[in-house]
């Protein structure tokens, strides 16, 4: 019985998140906004797939990004980042959502995702830019998240 439910666990796509009791992996800070939080799923070879949780888009890919031991996961095309959108609120593929500039959202990237393109949208690339740009800009989080 006990192999029998390891077997469904779910590997691919986001998880549940515990609104206000998990915490970003970057920055630590408690998710608690439900229309800007992001998951990226990893898989190391020969283990089961891992999800790592974060409070904004920008944490997940300065993580992913920045964080040497995190270049495997980064440059892996099995690799996930999902993203809430930030009306529905539903989980969407960060990688085809188009990103909405001007939003308030938790670490200040200021990016609202959704599956619509609208004018001005930037794809998932150009968000990718701009979270770069806003990070040097602001120095948002200094040198001492990257670990």
């Amino acid at each position: 019985m006990i192999l029998s439910a390891c077997g469904n666990e779910k590997q691919t796509g986001a998880v549940d998140t515990k609104w206000d009791r998990d915490v970003c992996e970057r920055c630590m800070m408690m998710l608690s906004d439900r229309n800007f939080s992001a998951q990226v799923r990893v898989f190391p070879a020969g283990k089961r797939s891992k999800v790592y949780k974060f409070d904004d888009l920008g944490c997940a890919v300065l993580w992913l990004n920045k964080v040497e031991k995190q270049a495997v996961y980064r440059d892996n095309p099995k690799t996930e980042i999902w993203v809430n959108d930030y009306k529905s609120k539903e989980w969407i593929d960060a990688k085809k959502a188009w990103y909405i500039k001007d939003e308030i959202s938790p670490m200040g990237y200021g990016l609202g995702a959704q599956l619509d393109k609208a004018d001005g949208a930037l794809n998932y690339q150009q968000a990718v830019e701009h979270i770069y740009v806003v990070e040097e800009k602001l120095n948002i989080h200094g040198g001492n998240l990257d670990h």
